[in-house]
Formats: C-alpha cells, sequence, structure tokens
C-alpha cells in the first residue's frame, strides 16, 4: 500500500534534535560579537545582538533561548570594558526585552507544534479506518494500492477504495466524492461503510450499488454541504469470481478501468452508462453489468480522475492508457510504484487533486506459491 504519508507514529517537529538550521542563532551571535570586537566603535555592531534571541524563538525550546540571550548579555557587559560609551545599558536591556519576548514565543509555538502533532496522529487513525490497509493476496487475486493527497499536509480526502472478500468471490470499490473538507470525507466514509457490509450480503452487483445510493443520501441530508446542491460520488464496483476467468463492472459514473492482456491495453468503457450515486433519482435507474475476461497474468487498473486528469507545465493530461501500454510488471505494487512516480515527474511535484489507484492480477500457475495474505496489517 503506497499512501502519500506512512501510517506510523510522527515526532512533533523539535525534540532535541540539532540540524544546520537549528545552528544558525549560535552562528548569528558569533558573527555579530567577531565583528563587534573587531570592529571600530562607531560602527556599533553590538546594537545586533537581541535579533539572535528573537532567531532562535522560531526554532528553539524555552530554556536554550533564554540561555542564547544569557550569552549576549554577557557579550555585551564583555563589549564594555573594551569599548567605552557604547551605550551598554541600553543594548543591555533590549536584549533582556527581547529574550524574554523570545521565550513566551518560544512557550506558544511548542504549545502549537504540540497541537498539531495530536491533530496529525488522529487524522492518521481516521485515515487506517477509511482507507484501511487491503489484503496483499485474496485467493489468486493480487491486489495494491495508492493514495496521494493533493496538499502535501493532507491525509485524508474525498476519494476512496475498498476491496474484500465474498461468498461471490473478490468484490473491489473505488470512487470518489465531488467536493473536498471534512464533508467529501464524511461521504465517502458513509460509503465505505456500506460497501463493507453489502459486498458479503448482496449477491448482485446492482443491489450493492442500491445499498451504497441509499447510504449517500442519508448521509447527505443528514449532513447537507453548504457548498453544493447536492453532494454525489462517482464509483466503480468490481467483482471477480471464485476461480477467476472474468471480472464483473458496475460504473457509476467512475472514469473508465485499464485492463492489460498480454501487452494490449483495453479501456473498459461501459456499455450503458449509469449515473453516479445519488443521481439515480434524477436520470433513472439504469444500472448495467458489463462481464470482461480476465485472464491469468492480467492487470487491472481502478483509479480515480486525479489520476487521468493530472496535468503537466503546458497543461496536457497524463497519457494514462499510453503509458499503461508501456509497463510490463510483475506485481501491482511494482505497477503502482511507477505509477507514483512518473505522476509526480509528470506534473513536476505538485498534484491538483487527490489520487487514488487500485492495481489488480490474476495470478498464473508459474507464480510462486506465497502466504496468503488475509490479515489487515500495513
Amino acid at each position: 500500500m503506497i499512501m502519500s504519508g506512512p501510517l506510523r507514529r510522527r515526532r512533533p517537529p523539535y525534540r532535541g534534535r540539532w540540524g544546520a538550521a537549528e545552528l544558525a542563532p549560535v552562528i548569528l551571535t558569533l558573527l555579530i560579537a567577531g565583528l563587534a570586537f573587531s570592529t571600530p566603535r562607531e560602527i556599533a555592531v553590538s546594537r545586533l545582538l537581541p535579533a539572535a534571541p528573537a532567531l532562535a524563538a522560531a526554532m528553539w525550546p524555552v530554556l536554550p533561548t533564554i540561555v542564547l540571550g544569557a550569552f549576549c548579555l554577557l557579550v555585551m557587559i564583555g563589549l564594555s570594558f573594551v569599548y567605552e560609551d557604547l551605550g551598554t545599558q541600553y543594548t543591555s536591556a533590549a536584549i533582556v526585552a527581547v529574550t524574554l519576548a523570545a521565550a513566551y514565543a518560544s512557550h506558544v509555538r511548542l504549545q502549537r507544534e504540540d497541537i498539531l502533532f495530536q491533530v496529525r496522529l488522529v487524522a492518521d487513525a481516521v485515515q487506517k479506518v477509511l482507507l484501511r490497509p487491503l489484503p496483499r493476496r485474496i485467493e489468486n487475486i493480487e491486489i495494491d494500492s495508492l493514495y496521494l493527497a493533493a496538499q502535501e499536509q493532507a491525509r485524508i480526502g474525498g476519494d476512496f477504495y475498498e476491496a474484500a472478500r465474498t461468498p461471490y468471490g473478490v468484490r473491489l470499490l473505488i470512487g470518489d466524492v465531488r467536493g473536498k473538507g471534512l464533508s467529501a470525507v464524511g461521504a465517502a466514509s458513509a460509503v465505505i461503510s456500506c460497501f463493507r457490509e453489502a459486498a458479503h450480503d448482496e449477491p448482485e452487483l446492482p443491489d450493492i450499488v442500491h445499498r451504497l445510493e441509499t447510504s449517500i443520501a442519508r448521509h447527505s441530508a443528514a449532513f447537507p454541504a453548504q457548498d453544493l446542491p447536492e453532494r454525489f460520488a462517482t464509483a466503480l464496483v468490481a467483482e471477480i469470481p471464485h476461480g477467476g476467468g472474468r471480472v464483473r463492472l458496475l460504473n457509476c459514473g467512475h472514469p473508465p478501468p485499464l485492463l492489460a492482456h498480454r501487452g494490449k491495453v483495453r479501456v473498459l468503457e461501459p456499455t450503458t452508462p449509469s449515473p453516479p450515486l445519488n443521481l439515480s433519482a434524477l436520470v433513472g435507474d439504469p444500472y448495467r453489468v458489463d462481464d470482461v475476461p480476465f485472464a491469468p497474468g492480467d492487470h487491472l487498473l481502478l483509479y480515480t480522475d486525479g489520476v487521468s486528469e493530472t496535468r503537466d507545465h503546458t497543461g496536457e493530461f497524463f497519457p494514462l492508457s499510453d503509458w499503461m501500454r508501456r509497463q510490463d510488471p510483475e506485481s501491482p505494487h511494482e505497477l503502482l510504484d511507477r505509477l507514483h512516480r512518473d505522476l509526480l515527474h509528470y506534473s513536476g511535484g505538485r498534484l491538483d487533486d487527490d489520487i487514488a489507484a487500485l492495481s489488480v492480477r490474476c495470478r498464473t500457475p508459474q507464480d510462486h506459491e506465497t502466504r496468503d495474505v488475509d490479515d489487515w496489517t500495513v
């Protein structure tokens, strides 16, 4: 599972680690002190000493900031023995005042960093529930997932996916809720939670979609979005029956998946378009299932529009179909690893939308036998 950030406990930004940036206040202090002792009194470089504890407040804890201010005060006192009429009392008062203010600023900064750290831990926990790690293999089907957040510090968004072993075979879900922010996350959570139950209960894919439709409609009614007149989501539900050989697809307004078979790539457009979730009441209920061969060695790529609509500096879309034709991966993880790298390279490292993808491969008889990974671990 490839994520925009690893799902592990992170440390707060500063806890006693020193690098080149953290040494900047010390370097500035030594530089000012050296110039103050080596230049004429008229230049009065010593008046810059209060800048050192002010800079330290941006990156140091409270105690080291106070210690640096005390050192600057000692430097100023030492200069008074070398030069007369240096305005020592005024500069010393400025150092004391700036040091006290810097210590308080450092205290407030650390408090906010701790709060942000706790918020990120909560966001990581929510992401583990919403986009929990998928099993690497279910029966003869290998699966891997990719999620990239458009915002660097984001942990969760409106894109979602899920996979489940059911009495009817392996069932997959991928989708994208219209909108951004917490309201989109709530709608995505409602759809995923419903799918995790319906995938085991309903024998047919249209029955699953009906339940997803009901779930997002209830969520939209309970939590109306102020910025959107109607909350809806595109979704693709897939089913690979026991024993493989074919894949059944129900596409609800979602980008069509790609199927790679012996070096050829096929875009699996739906024969009859189905409406996005929560819009069937407006356009009717024409849910249709497509049946496609899925032979051993085939790769199926399911993705959200953030993948196909990634742009380069000229505004051109990422050529996903052509890119897929050039790939010959050994595993779903390798395919998504390449996709991750190439998307970032194509966009110059800047994504305009969240990205989610599922890579599914039907194992061949020549594949090495490995232990089935059914537990939900990272």
